[in-house]
């Protein structure tokens, strides 16, 4: 009986032996994945931007993201390959839509990318500073050290441009367009479109319009986001379109 609790407790042991390496290989490997996603996604994105934006700053910064991520990829790319490890080819669901959004807009792409690349940036940099901190791969850990003072750069550059954007527009108007078309100025309804503002930047951009409490958001077939928000104590329907109108009542 002793021989046998003996062997069995030698199994476990010897498991467990075997188990760590592939535990922190996971961890390794779950930052390849979401800091390679993270740099194609703002390549590709910029790539467009570069593209289809307007303002030169917005043109110059997407230029920027194309070289500094760029050369963190390939990086990346280099070190995940000697520590064994893979890089995704393709990027991940949820930035694939975000860059099939961006793409398929007729309209000016400039406040919708400079949304993405605050959101970007901060997962970006909540990310890294993570894995810089408690990375269990050493050359990975450098890799992230070495790469958090760049995103911080690139996260202060994009929130200027935001906050200059926001000074020149008049998105806290609730029948002002954020962005100007030739089609719609001061709309008194949102404009059907394909919308690439996310849950949380939809919240967020009702809210920068004056308006709290904000709930009850879903997108509807034409793009818009719907929901119930309060102004001056009172509720009311709320609506925001693909470019940025904040729109009070609409139905």
């Amino acid at each position: 009986m002793k021989n046998r609790l003996l062997l069995v407790a030698l199994g476990a042991a010897t498991a467990m032996t075997f188990a760590m390496p592939v535990f922190a290989a996971d961890k390794a490997q779950d930052f390849v994945d979401k800091a390679a996603a993270g740099g194609m996604f703002e390549v590709e994105s910029s790539k467009i931007a570069e593209g289809k934006a307007q303002d030169k700053s917005v043109k110059d910064f997407a230029q920027k993201m194309i070289d500094d991520h760029g050369a963190a990829n390939a990086k990346l790319e280099t070190i995940a390959g000697e520590q064994k490890l893979t890089v995704p080819s393709e990027i991940d669901a949820k930035h694939k839509s975000d860059l099939d959004s961006l793409q398929a807009t007729k309209d000016p792409v400039d406040e919708s990318y400079v949304q993405m690349q605050r959101d970007a940036h901060a997962d970006a940099v909540k990310l890294f500073e993570s894995y810089a901190s408690d990375g269990d791969n050493a050359q990975l850990k450098s890799f992230a050290q070495e790469t958090v003072p760049t995103l911080k750069m690139h996260q202060e550059m994009i929130e200027k441009i935001a906050s200059t954007m926001g000074d020149t527009s008049s998105a806290t108007s609730s029948t002002t367009p954020a962005v100007a078309t030739q089609d719609t100025a001061n709309p008194a309804a949102p404009v059907p479109g394909a919308n690439s503002f996310t849950e949380d930047q939809a919240k967020s951009r009702i809210q920068d319009a004056g308006f709290s409490e904000v709930s009850a958001l879903s997108k509807d077939d034409q793009g818009i986001w719907r929901g119930q928000a309060t102004k001056d104590g009172k509720k009311t329907a709320i609506a925001l379109d693909y470019q940025g109108n904040v729109v009070a009542g609409a139905n």
